[in-house]
Parts: C-alpha cells; structure tokens; sequence
C-alpha cells in the first residue's frame, strides 16, 4: 500500500493528499509525478496535505535532482498550501524551501482540518 494517497476533491485546481506510514524513494517518486500531472492540467494550483500516522520519510535515498526539480515546480505552480498533522520531519523540509515563499503557506493541527478545507475553499469527495 502506497504511503501517498491522493483525496477526490471537490475542486479540479486542487491537488490533495494523505500521507501515511513510512514513506520510501518510490513513493516520493510518485509524489512527483503526480504533481507534474496536476501542473499540466493547472498551471496554478492549490495543494493540501494531511499527515496521518506519518513515521518516516527517506530523503537520502530519493534523486538529488528529483528533490530539486520537485521543488522548482513547487515554487512556480503552487499558490497556497495546508499542511495538516504534525510531522517530525517538517523542519527538514521547511530547510528545503526559500524562507521567504512565493505561495502562501498554512499548517493546520489534525483537530483543525476542516479549517484547512474551508482555507482552501474546498471539501473531500468520497
């Protein structure tokens, strides 16, 4: 079972997922690809990720040059994101980013979800 799952939106300009469990190379991989997919079809996009029972991501083992292109795109197509959860890791990707974004940027607590939605202007489907 992939640790990135992507959640049915009720907003085609919104890219949402979960992310659960340990997350391997493979995974962030497929992360990316999907964002590339979601740039394509938006040039400007929404994106919102809720972090559940997350343990672990392996950084060290994904691309040099995919975590950079990856995150080049970020920078041009993304125009606000909502983080949900609490990650351990989120200091070492909040060191990835410039300190200064070109996107807004909002992190939700899990019990604040619905605020994140409503942010977003935006609600799950399914």
């Amino acid at each position: 079972m992939p640790a990135i799952r992507r959640i049915e939106t009720n907003r085609d300009a919104l890219f949402a997922i979960d992310v659960v469990g340990d997350v391997s190379p493979a995974d962030a991989e497929n992360l990316f690809g999907l964002l590339e997919a979601a740039y394509a079809l938006h040039p400007r996009i929404d994106v919102l990720v809720r972090l559940t029972d997350e343990e672990s991501v392996d950084w060290a083992n994904i691309s040099e040059k995919t975590i950079r292109q990856g995150l080049a795109d970020a920078l041009e197509h993304v125009v606000r994101c909502a983080a949900i959860g609490e990650p351990r890791w989120a200091s070492f990707v909040g060191g990835l980013f410039p300190k200064a974004l070109p996107f807004e940027f909002r992190h939700f607590d899990s019990d604040d979800e619905a605020a994140a939605w409503r942010w977003l202007g935006a609600r799950p489907e399914g």
